[in-house]
């Protein structure tokens, strides 16, 4: 790029170096992206800016950004950051980039769960979006978060920190649960739950770049991570207490009878709002339901 560029300049040049790779739509989300970061503009601020100059240092750092994005690496990771339930979280290639579906699931429980003082656990927290969501949004609640991955953790520490979050992090193995006497009210997971077929059908920038071991679950054993959760969420779980999911669209049936075999009740199979089955809520029973049973 030359050395004295307008915004309007800068755009364009973003928009033929990416139309090739990119629908537009995405690459318009890219435009946004990259002038919130490197000169905070908002979408206003672009449309009334387009005539002005960029100072000399934008320019280079553009030309920079767009030459990762060809080879079709994250924004999010290019940044080091994503947009999520009105917060800013650091992600790296350690950590799953944050998905939109992912924010209907933490609306979702904070909406059913008005009450206070809840105990909360999240299963696989990754950069610690759901489990940080939670302790901001819930009333007082108790969260803790589990992962694998130290790496991982340490991401999702640094993120509770950034944003005042009070979230107790620890390393744990979902497949190897500790027994664990109801303690919580609430449970949640987005664990790993893509096909090892489904991967040819999987985008590059997906592929390359996040990781894998939080992406795929072997074919022969698809729900492998929600039956384990659930099976700890038998004892783990208060009476009444609820576990929320996400999963696999492929699987809803599937997903509903696990639950069903392990004993919960008020299972129910919700549609994300592209209208893919997406979220999974079931119910601890209580003593007098065992009881009647």
């Amino acid at each position: 790029m030359n050395e004295t560029v307008t915004v309007g300049q800068a755009i364009e040049f973003i928009r033929n170096s990416l139309s090739d790779i990119y629908p537009r739509g995405e690459i318009d989300g890219f435009v946004k992206i990259i002038f919130r970061q490197l000169l905070n503009y908002e979408s206003v601020d672009i449309l009334l800016r387009k005539d002005n100059i960029l100072p000399e240092f934008i320019p280079d750092k553009i030309a920079k950004v767009v030459k990762d994005l060809q080879k079709r690496r994250p924004i999010q990771y290019i940044f080091g950051t994503a947009y999520f339930h009105g917060h800013n979280f650091h992600v790296d290639g350690s950590t799953l980039i944050p998905r939109p579906e992912t924010e209907e699931l933490v609306d979702m429980i904070i909406n059913e769960n008005p009450d206070s003082d809840l105990s909360v656990l999240d299963c696989g927290t990754g950069s610690g979006c759901i489990a940080i969501s939670l302790a901001i949004g819930l009333k007082f609640a108790n969260v803790e978060a589990i992962d694998i991955s130290e790496d991982a953790l340490k991401v999702a520490s640094c993120n509770a920190v950034a944003l005042k979050a009070k979230v107790r992090f620890g390393k744990q193995d979902i497949l190897d649960m500790p027994q664990v006497s109801e303690k919580y009210d609430i449970i949640v997971s987005n664990p790993p739950y893509i096909g090892e077929c489904e991967r040819s059908s999987m985008d590059s920038n997906v592929l390359d770049y996040e990781p894998n071991t939080a992406l795929f679950v072997p074919d022969n054993d698809p729900l492998v991570f929600y039956r384990k959760i659930a099976e700890f969420g038998v004892t783990a779980l208060k009476p009444g207490g609820r576990i929320y999911y996400e999963f696999n669209s492929r699987f809803p049936e599937e997903m509903r009878s696990m639950m069903t075999k392990l004993g919960y009740l008020d299972i129910s199979v919700i549609r994300d709002m592209q209208g893919l089955y997406r979220f999974l809520v079931a119910r601890k029973e209580y003593e007098s339901e065992k009881e009647s049973r």
